[in-house]
């Protein structure tokens, strides 16, 4: 009799063992980030065909459907924009082109970790060599753009509107990132502003621009004149 009882709690013990192996080891079902890629059909790939088409990206017709030529317009983009180049439209692209996502948020403002880096370099670009404070007037200015309603109203859509911004097209833009322009960066995107509500900055002694130098003037820092 002792001997049957023995036997039966060695058969309990196996057997919860066996259950519960059996719980930890479930596969448990695979939690894939939907990515809009080759292949793929939704409004977010048009939102990105359209986005890519105004910046000089893409040719083809903004219809939705993720083809070869939107993934080599995408491909371009990530190249121009230090990015991961794959062809696919993840968060951090998709937050460069200026298309909301869920993920890669950085910091207190909500601002992805790719706006803070797109802001960073064309600090960087704009203003290498202007005090600290003008760095910040910059970036400032940029956000202040994308509050205006005369402008896109993204980072991405302000930095890449055709004929804005000269340095994307004097070679600046690709020079690499100086550390206080990530910090310029920053103190913009939580609200700090010396340029005092600018829209506009110019180099007086090269502005060649006479429209830029008939807009109100609010400050000069460095060799930067802000205005409006």
């Amino acid at each position: 009799m002792k001997t049957w009882k023995v036997l039966w709690r060695v058969m309990m013990v196996l057997c919860v063992c066996v259950f519960t192996v059996n719980i930890v080891s479930y596969p448990q079902p695979e939690v894939t980030e939907v990515l809009s890629k080759y292949g793929s059909r939704s409004e977010e790939v048009r939102q990105i065909q359209t986005k890519l088409k105004q910046w000089g990206y893409y040719f083809g017709s903004v219809d939705g459907i993720y083809g070869t030529q939107t993934q080599d317009a995408v491909i371009k983009f990530q190249k121009k924009n230090g990015l991961r180049v794959d062809g696919i439209a993840g968060p951090e692209t998709l937050a460069a082109i200026g298309i909301s996502s869920s993920s890669g948020s950085s910091g207190s403002t909500g601002a992805s970790t790719s706006d803070v880096n797109l802001l960073a370099r064309t600090i960087s670009a704009e203003a290498r060599g202007e005090p600290y404070s003008g760095q910040v007037a910059v970036g400032a200015v940029i956000l202040n753009r994308v509050e205006h309603p005369s402008f896109p109203d993204t980072i991405a859509g302000v930095i890449y509107q055709p004929g804005a911004f000269s340095c994307l097209n004097d070679g600046q833009f690709d020079q690499p990132v100086a550390e206080s322009a990530y910090r310029a960066a920053r103190d913009a995107l939580n609200g700090v502003d010396p340029s005092g509500g600018a829209i506009y900055y110019y180099n007086p002694v090269t502005a060649t621009n006479e429209w830029i130098r008939s807009r109100p003037i609010i400050n000069t820092i460095g060799q930067h004149v802000f205005c409006m």
